[in-house]
């Protein structure tokens, strides 16, 4: 059977990208919720940010959002960053709260409110120069919700024509990614509703254009590990957007509904070579914390996902291989069951604080002082939200 101490070293470049907005105000379709010690400004939601990475380890990259992050200085936003001991991450597009595009942005019938988001898009590739992003991210709110009320084909084409324009201005190190959402703020129809529709338009576009796979962007019972192992498959699983969900998307912490799902989808995810160093998949998260304290959700996110990679990596794959080619159908699913149930809690604390880090993040961040020093100094101002 496979021990930690084998699979320890494997650890050493896990790395899971922080959302700057989780560190703000958010909730639900009815309320906003504010918190004490929600970051005013960017450079705060960075600070949090890296907080998360100095008691985890886990966390060297924090992903923007335009406009909400929104800056006139993007090398002195990159240099802070450095300084508190994190680089931007992804540069995520927002098409979705202006006006203008509540029949659609990239595929919206009228061609000067397409170009409008095409522009916006440019925008985000020039904050990409600045910041040294790599990845630009798409995700889409468009859509229709009534049968007739937009044309679909033509949609996809215009999404295709848009998406082209955009690709063709991205530099020579960076990558589009495409991300897909079942259903909702449209709930007719979506232009980018799968992994499936993604796919075909990426792979119209060139081998930098990728797929980005939410957790919580499916429908009820769908196989999400299934369709890590067919983009991986074929090179086109550019990131993950890791979180939970009861019903719909409720960016809940990532492995809190369904810690199984996790394990499945990372063990998926390293047979198919995605966890290697040079696999260009990016491992996210995208959550918004609405009534917990928004650091330590951060730090028990990135935490679930090295714990389930660390029992994913566990998995005994010659014994589960040659369960398989036997035919044996409960021994395969009992090697990979074992995995699964083997606590490796402790382990885990015993590997940090030979690293230097703290064996419990969550409760050396609760003894730290940090989370009162922000509440007591961040006061007056606005705080961020969505």
């Amino acid at each position: 059977m496979t021990t930690f101490e084998q699979i320890a070293p494997q650890l050493e470049h896990q790395a899971i990208e922080v959302p700057s907005w989780a560190y703000g105000n958010s909730g639900t379709r009815f309320k906003v919720f504010g918190s004490p010690g929600t970051p005013r400004s960017v450079e705060e939601k960075i600070a949090d940010a890296a907080t998360v990475n100095r008691f985890t380890g886990l966390a060297p990259k924090v992903a923007l959002h335009i406009p909400w992050d929104k800056v006139e200085d993007y090398s002195s936003l990159t240099d802070y960053a450095r300084e508190q001991g994190v680089e931007i991450g992804t540069i995520n597009s927002n098409t979705f709260q202006d006006d203008d595009y509540k029949l659609g942005g990239l595929t919206h019938h009228d061609p000067a409110i397409r170009q409008k988001a095409v522009d916006h898009h440019f925008e985000c590739i020039d904050i990409m120069h600045a910041t040294g992003s790599q990845d630009l991210k798409i995700w889409l709110a468009d859509g229709s919700n009534y049968p007739g009320q937009a044309d679909i084909r033509a949609r996809q084409d215009w999404l295709n024509e848009s998406l082209q324009k955009i690709y063709d201005r991205l530099g020579d190190d960076q990558r589009l990614v495409l991300e897909y959402k079942i259903f909702e703020p449209a709930f007719y129809h979506m232009d980018v509703p799968d992994w499936g529709t993604a796919l075909v338009q990426v792979q119209s576009l060139g081998e930098k254009a990728m797929v980005c796979l939410d957790t919580g962007h499916h429908a009820p019972s769908t196989n999400i590990e299934f369709i890590v192992a067919q983009l991986l498959r074929v090179g086109k699983l550019g990131s993950f957007d890791f979180n939970s969900r009861f019903y719909a998307d409720d960016d809940l912490i990532v492995g809190s509904a369904d810690p199984f799902q996790l394990f499945r989808i990372l063990f998926e995810v390293i047979r198919g070579g995605g966890y290697e160093p040079d696999s260009g998949v990016a491992f996210m998260l995208d959550q918004c914390h609405n009534i917990e304290k928004k650091i330590p959700g951060q730090i028990r996110s990135v935490l679930n996902v090295q714990e389930m990679t660390a029992r994913a990596l566990l998995v005994d794959r010659d014994a589960l291989s040659q369960a398989q080619q036997a035919g044996d159908v409960l021994g395969a699913h009992e090697v990979f069951m074992d995995a699964f149930y083997t606590d490796v809690r402790a382990d885990l604390a015993a590997w940090r604080e030979s690293r230097g880090l703290p064996g419990n993040p969550m409760r050396a961040y609760a003894e730290s002082g940090y989370q009162e020093k922000i509440e007591a100094e961040r006061v007056g101002g606005t705080q961020m939200s969505w």
